[in-house]
């Protein structure tokens, strides 16, 4: 089913009574509203193929390729997962994330699934440029406490995969308790990847209510120069534009191929006997 526009109107009434504070670092910004990511799919057309009186949510793409999980009482922790069916040369993947990833950072990674895929971009570049530490096996945040990795090839995997941790700070070589996790595997595509890690260390606050959770006591949080209403908004626009591209993608796949000028005006040769 598309996203009614009652779906639009419960996020519009929670948001349009809470106070935003900006929060920072993002990746201890806490999960926020799930909705981000599953209005998004939705509005690209994706549909809900879960029991809808159950807690787990599952929404499959329209060519049914790619298939998002929710669930909420997952025994792991991976309370996402997305998977990508192969496709002729095209092979499938895999990704899982977290409980406490930051569902606008999520977002940011299944709207580049729906749109088209810009040229490969370099995933460390945006990583660097946010003023993370480059390290000879990743990158780390200022704080220490989220480490990007991109694992080798080993003798299971002959590409590299991706990792992120966010863990509670640790005590000399040992790291802390995990707080979430991020895991893309080695054919993950390139854009989806950037898309992520680009949102992920994006310097910029994201929105939280008053008393919302956050993913660590160590976040920073102060009153927000946004009015609910703003929030509310921001989340419309997003709406409308994968709404419209997602119409402008269905109208190139049935769009007649285009028949030369000639070949409507030409005429069949004469036979030299007549």
């Amino acid at each position: 089913m598309p996203l009614s526009e009652r779906q639009l109107a419960a996020f519009a009434d929670k948001h349009a009574v809470q106070i935003p504070y900006d929060t920072s670092p993002r990746h201890l910004a806490g999960p926020g509203d799930a909705r981000h990511v599953t209005h998004g799919l939705a509005a690209a057309g994706w549909n809900a193929v879960s029991d809808p009186l159950s807690a787990e949510i599952i929404l499959a793409s329209p060519d049914l390729r790619h298939r998002l999980q929710f669930d909420p009482q997952s025994r792991t922790s991976a309370w996402w997962r997305l998977r990508a069916e192969p496709v002729g040369t095209e092979p499938g993947w895999y990704a899982e994330f977290g409980e406490l990833v930051p569902a606008e950072v999520l977002a940011a990674f299944t709207d580049a699934l729906t749109a088209p895929p810009p040229q490969q971009p370099d995933p460390w570049q945006r990583v660097t440029s946010a003023g993370w530490h480059h390290e000879p096996e990743g990158a780390r945040s200022p704080d220490s406490m989220c480490h990007i990795e991109l694992r080798p090839l080993s003798e299971f995997h002959d590409r590299s995969s991706w990792h992120i941790e966010t863990r509670e700070p640790g005590h000399g070589e040992f790291s802390g308790p995990r707080i979430w996790h991020a895991y893309l595997d080695e054919h993950t595509p390139a854009h989806l990847v950037s898309a992520f890690l680009t949102a992920l260390t994006d310097r910029s606050p994201l929105q939280r209510g008053m008393f919302e959770r956050t993913g660590h006591y160590s976040a920073v949080q102060k009153p927000s120069p946004l009015r609910p209403q703003q929030v509310v908004d921001a989340h419309a626009t997003r709406i409308k534009h994968l709404r419209a591209q997602a119409r402008s993608a269905r109208r190139q796949q049935t769009k007649p191929a285009t028949i030369p000028a000639h070949a409507s005006t030409a005429q069949p040769a004469r036979s030299p006997l007549t």
